[in-house]
């Protein structure tokens, strides 16, 4: 893992975000990429003169949040971009190759009711970068057990698995797998791919209507520090994935959550 991206937007718990992924990153030698997005367009003024000045304000707020934390001798990179998010880090995933992306479930402007804002459920659901999303106020520890949850075993790309095997062979983390059947499972959805079986201790299944119910029932005798769910068209959050909101009655834990895209299924 040596390039880890952190989104920086208006919320006040930005530096709290960013000082975690600096003690995350500072357990593989991993550069930090501090990124802000703005958007200038062509009816804005003189276009170049009014794009360097927003962009140099971008870089100005982003130094005032890096000022704020620890670097921890983690080397840091500001990144900044004119446009949509998503064009955004697809642009610096090409260019850099990002191994991870360490976001909050939202912003200081959404309601409390909501476990994912739109801007982090933008960037989960059009993306394919592994992402940790990291509860506000969330001090980094070692990660010593993970949870992972899912309806089906099928992982037809073993690389899927790399942030889980990174994370786990640095803290020498425990994985304990969930096999949530749902209705109208299928029996290859039980057959777990072998690497994903290789790296864990033991597997459980259990039977609920969704993932997420089967996660709940678990939850507290496993008391996992991190969460690791799958996201393809017919996996974990299901229908939420139609939107970029989740709501914390549709799915909330406490702890951070590492999301793999599984492209298709």
């Amino acid at each position: 893992m040596n390039n880890i991206l952190v989104p920086i937007g208006t919320s006040p718990n930005s530096s709290d975000t960013l000082q975690y992924a600096i003690n995350f990153a500072s357990n593989f030698g991993a550069k930090v990429f501090v990124m802000d997005v703005f958007t200038v367009t062509s009816g804005t003024g003189s276009l170049a003169n009014v794009k360097e000045k927003v962009a140099k304000s971008s870089k100005e707020q982003l130094r005032e949040v890096i000022d704020k934390v620890n670097t921890n001798n983690v080397e840091l990179k500001i990144a900044t971009y004119n446009g949509d998010i998503i064009d955004g880090l697809k642009e610096i995933n090409k260019a850099e190759g990002i191994d991870l992306i360490i976001i909050a479930p939202r912003s200081n402007a959404i309601e409390e009711e909501l476990y994912l804002g739109n801007t982090t459920g933008r960037i989960v659901k059009q993306t394919n970068i592994p992402t940790l999303i990291v509860p506000k106020g969330t001090e980094f520890k070692p990660i010593k057990k993970i949870m992972t949850a899912f309806g089906s075993g099928i992982v037809k790309r073993s690389r899927t698995l790399n942030p889980l095997i990174a994370i786990k062979d640095k803290f020498r983390a425990s994985i304990n797998l969930l096999l949530v059947k749902r209705p109208g499972y299928s029996e290859e959805d039980l057959q777990v791919n072998t690497a994903l079986l290789d790296l864990s201790q033991n597997l459980t299944m259990t039977s609920h209507a969704n993932t997420y119910l089967g996660v709940l029932e678990h939850f507290q005798s496993q008391n996992p520090d991190l969460l690791c769910v799958f996201r393809r068209k017919r996996g974990f959050f299901k229908k939420l994935w139609e939107k970029n909101t989740v709501l914390k009655s549709e799915f909330f834990v406490p702890i951070p959550v590492l999301i793999l895209s599984v492209k298709k299924d």
